[in-house]
């Protein structure tokens, strides 16, 4: 018996000695029959010395029809006792974050230093390249986009639908923001994301590939804020800072991510980002939760089909045994 096997019904099982108690409790059925009259039937109840009796037929029942009947009574029982196949409930997804991506967009990142496909590269396409398939495995998350450059601005809210973050990601290019790189501003803009929404778990992830260039506020100060509303940033670094091209800061993107409880990882290539992304995949994976409802798999009909076919059998059984008596007595 599998172990997911259930009875839905079980109380139904007390009503076997039902058929017994009615045996027992009603009386038989009795059927008259026609009688002959005779003239002198007083004179041959006198002769034959028997007592005339009341013309009743008690129809019995042989052995096979009494154990076929039983099965049938017992088979009906178990149908109405629902019996069925109960499998584990479904994992659905639970929306249990909130995931913020803080990309840099400035001019540096339009340098072609990158390799996809065996071909060079802007920073920024690549990043997009990239993220396309890490906002994909988000399923659950609340996604939201802030792009920056001198300012930073909302390229789309908190919400579940990756494809549309996906479709407003792939809109936005080089520049679009300015031409520095202000890391702060882009930190609180987010913050400022985080304090409208309601779910507790917060995390933002930082692109970017230069040094923070802005004067209104710090990026450790905006950190601090951060870490205030239990937001962790995690930060990646664009670029090799061993290059004279790259101008990348890690230090503060370190101390950022230190602040806030998070990691810093270093992306020199579109390969190394890409590991990123899946180690990011393991530091906030997805979260799942049971379904309340369990899928169930009905069994009723076995039981009243076997009912069906023993009734069958039994009708064609006595059948055949009334054919056979009636031929007896004809050749008697």
């Amino acid at each position: 018996m599998p172990e997911n096997f259930e009875i839905a019904v079980l109380w139904v099982f007390w009503l076997l000695p039902l058929p017994l108690l009615v045996y027992f409790i009603f009386p038989a059925l009795h059927l008259k029959s026609a009688s002959l009259n005779i003239v002198n039937f007083k004179k041959a109840q006198e002769y034959s010395r028997e007592k005339p009796r009341k013309s009743a037929l008690i129809k019995r029942r042989n052995v096979f029809t009494w154990i076929g009947l039983c099965l049938i009574w017992i088979c009906i029982l178990a149908a109405f006792s629902s019996p069925q196949l109960v499998a584990d409930p479904e994992m659905k997804v639970k929306t249990s974050r909130n995931f913020l991506i803080v990309a840099d967009i400035s001019f540096s990142m339009a340098q072609k230093d990158w390799i996809i496909d065996g071909k060079k590269a802007k920073r920024w396409d690549a990043v997009k390249h990239m993220m396309h398939e890490f906002i994909s495995r988000r399923e659950g998350d609340r996604m939201g986009l802030i792009f920056f450059g001198s300012n930073a601005y909302i390229q789309a809210p908190f919400t579940p639908d990756l494809k549309t973050v996906d479709t407003m990601l792939d809109e936005a290019d080089v520049g679009m923001a300015g031409q520095m790189t202000n890391i702060g501003k882009a930190i609180m803009k987010g913050v400022e994301m985080f304090e409208q929404d309601t779910i507790k778990t917060k995390v933002m992830l930082l692109l970017s590939d230069g040094v923070d260039s802005g004067t209104d506020i710090l990026p450790l100060d905006a950190a601090d804020m951060a870490k205030k509303d239990s937001i962790y940033v995690y930060t990646i670094g664009i670029g090799n800072p061993s290059l004279s091209s790259s101008d990348l800061d890690e230090k503060t993107l370190e101390e950022i991510a230190e602040m806030t409880n998070a990691q810093y990882f270093r992306a020199i290539d579109a390969e190394r980002l890409e590991e990123i992304y899946e180690e990011l995949d393991r530091l906030e994976p997805i979260e799942y939760e049971e379904e309340i409802y369990k899928p169930k798999t009905l069994l009723y009909f076995y039981p009243l089909l076997l009912a069906i076919v023993i009734a069958l059998l039994l009708s064609i059984i006595n059948t055949i045994l009334s054919l056979t008596t009636q031929f007896k007595s004809k050749q008697t």
